[in-house]
């Protein structure tokens, strides 16, 4: 970490999900001052460190969101949707959208802004038409993104909200000046996480198989990505993130035994075949290695 950032204030938001309380631990080891903005208590023994600060979490609250990221140099994006939230999933869209406008048109009116790190999905870069035959071929990157007619006919609303998400914040992102960078990732995984079948990410997800962009990401490896999207001076764009790809029948046997339902059995092997991958993370891979060495740009 360059020794200029160690007095810098960054705010996690929302800081209660799995990838929040991750980043809060790494941000804190690393020296900065930490607005934790949380729908949820943090742990008891975060809650007493000298260089955090707790804020409500309401991304529907331009005010609250202004208050949370007051003072600081950097945002870390995260939309966790409390489920009893919503009678319809359809009001998923609606929400996140208007989410991201908020929490980007109050980092554009915050002077010590410095970067937004906006936590996307890799739903919004996969779903589209079944493409002609030259472009089956090519592996989908970070200029790939869902089709948003696709998503509605086939009620992908977790793809939809995420991929409109991602479009209205790049566009504030745009229009006021804002520097933001995206973390497309894939599901979340780790350690005592508690997946489950009814998670949206994983709605289609025989098609994602099917079409090798089925990916999960160790949400400790997910942190470290945001951080490096933050403190790299090179990182621009999006970057798709995941660290494991199903692309085998095995592989789907063991994402399908870490889901909860017992509804959810394993898929018999001999109804899978394996499957190229075709979905990559170059770009994110020279983004780590710039972030591990010191050494931006400098890396073929």
């Amino acid at each position: 970490m360059r020794e200029k950032e160690k007095e810098k204030s960054v705010c996690v938001m929302d800081a209660s999900g799995p990838l929040g309380r991750a980043l809060v631990a790494r941000l804190l080891h690393r020296g900065y001052t930490v607005h934790a903005a949380t729908y949820q208590p943090q742990p008891e023994e975060q809650q007493h460190h000298p260089r955090l600060k707790l804020f409500r979490a309401d991304p529907y609250d331009y005010h609250a969101i202004a208050d949370a990221v007051h003072g600081c140099s950097g945002l870390f994006a995260i939309f966790n949707t409390p489920a009893p939230c919503f009678e319809e999933e359809e009001m998923m869209v609606e929400a996140e959208v208007r989410a991201a406008h908020n929490i980007l048109e109050a980092c554009a009116q915050t002077e010590t802004m410095e970067r937004v790190v906006f936590n996307s999905s890799v739903t919004a870069v996969v779903w589209r038409p079944e493409p002609e035959e030259r472009e089956r071929e090519s592996a989908l990157d970070e200029t790939s993104w869902s089709d948003l007619s696709f998503c509605r006919r086939f009620k992908l609303w977790h793809a939809l909200a995420k991929t409109l998400s991602e479009k209205t914040a790049w566009a504030l992102a745009m229009d006021r000046g804002v520097d933001m960078v995206a973390i497309n990732a894939g599901l979340v995984t780790g350690p005592g996480l508690r997946l489950s079948a009814a998670n949206p990410y994983l709605k289609g997800a025989p098609d994602m198989y099917d079409h090798g962009v089925l990916v999960t990401v160790d949400v400790d490896f997910l942190a470290d990505a945001h951080i490096a999207a933050y403190e790299c001076p090179t990182a621009y764009g999006r970057y798709l993130c995941f660290n494991h790809t199903v692309c085998r029948p095995e592989d789907a046997a063991n994402l399908a035994q870490m889901l909860l339902s017992p509804r959810t059995p394993a898929p018999p092997s001999d109804e899978l075949k394996v499957i190229p991958q075709m979905i990559h993370t170059k770009k994110l891979n020279k983004l780590m290695l710039e972030f591990t060495s010191g050494i931006y740009g400098d890396i073929n």
